[in-house]
């Protein structure tokens, strides 16, 4: 007699889990899992880091040329309130989006190169503290972007 070995389908990831479990989501909420919604959830699949709306919305239209902005839009209003994608506004004010966001974050923007580096909420801690005490006032840390130069830039 010989033993069978049950085998184990492999570890699926967060991301993939997530993903996969939009057209319930979408279901859920009254949505319909459309051609546009789709091609939404691949883009967003296969983008790391942030983005912005009007490239998710080009990015989509690439894949379904019938993609319209508020479809784009509603679905990524949707997909923040189950934590899948959150929004936060760039130094420019256009609106980008974080995929996945493992943790809350602000940023540091050089105003010499543009560069961008995310600042989690513990180095932000002394700051957002002392800005509540002092002012009364709490801060969303992901819409915190903080204007500067960087170190190279002060090099130059």
């Amino acid at each position: 007699m010989t033993a069978t070995r049950a085998t184990r389908p492999p570890e699926r990831s967060r991301a993939t889990d997530a993903w996969a479990a939009v057209p319930a989501l979408l279901r859920a909420r009254g949505m319909r899992w459309t051609p546009q919604r789709r091609a939404l959830v691949a883009v967003l699949a296969g983008t790391t880091g942030h983005v912005t709306g009007a490239a998710l919305v080009d990015r989509c239209r690439a894949i379904d040329p019938d993609t319209t902005p508020s479809t784009v839009y509603r679905t990524l209003d949707v997909l923040e309130t189950v934590g899948l994608v959150s929004h936060a506004h760039g130094v420019d004010g256009r609106e980008e989006y974080h995929i996945l966001p493992a943790a809350e974050h602000g940023h540091l923007h050089c105003a010499g190169c543009g560069a961008t580096i995310e600042i989690g909420a513990d180095e932000a801690a002394a700051l957002v503290r002392s800005i509540g005490r002092r002012h009364r006032f709490e801060v969303d840390l992901t819409h915190l972007t903080v204007v500067g130069r960087c170190a190279a830039c002060r090099q130059r």
